[in-house]
């Protein structure tokens, strides 16, 4: 993206913030309607879309991330597994930019859409090292809110295969 004036950016930041506030609203309701899983794709679209203008490599993995998981909670598979392996490729292009976590994160984003696609063993794979890099987060509480996440559904048939 080209360069923006401070307050182009900082409009594009806000935007990008409010519509991924709303993406989490909506990801938290348990009854959402089909309008509704429709606003939150419009909404983790438009969330990235700003963060391309205002973020930093790492605003792009994180925007990634919340397309692949939105479109795993959705069971859309094929936007999960493309949004969920750029996600990984942007976490591997440029490391010294990601927090511990955004690695963890990443891979779990990869499981999940394995695991929707019923790619068991890709899921099973990227699940062990999101669950490695996880207990391996610094901070307490960024690990405790990942581990959090991470034991969270949709796990799809591999989560049948770990509890059991």
């Amino acid at each position: 993206m080209g360069e923006l004036d401070p307050a182009e950016r900082q409009q594009h930041e806000h935007f990008g913030k409010k519509a991924n506030g709303e993406t989490w609203q909506l990801l938290e309701k348990t009854d959402r309607t089909p309008e509704e899983d429709e606003r939150m794709v419009v909404a983790a679209h438009a969330s990235y879309y700003h963060w391309l203008h205002a973020g930093t490599d790492v605003h792009r993995q994180r925007g990634e991330w919340m397309l692949a998981h939105v479109y795993t909670v959705l069971g859309r598979e094929e936007a999960a597994r493309h949004h969920a392996w750029r996600c990984l490729g942007l976490a591997e292009r440029f490391p010294d930019e990601m927090k511990d976590f955004d690695v963890a994160y990443a891979h779990e984003a990869v499981a999940r859409a394995a695991a929707l696609a019923g790619d068991a063993e890709t899921a099973r794979r990227h699940y062990a090292m999101a669950e490695a890099q996880g207990a391996r987060i610094a901070d307490e509480e960024d690990r405790t809110i990942f581990l959090g996440d991470f034991r969270s559904e949709p796990w799809f048939d591999i989560g049948r295969e770990r509890a059991g």
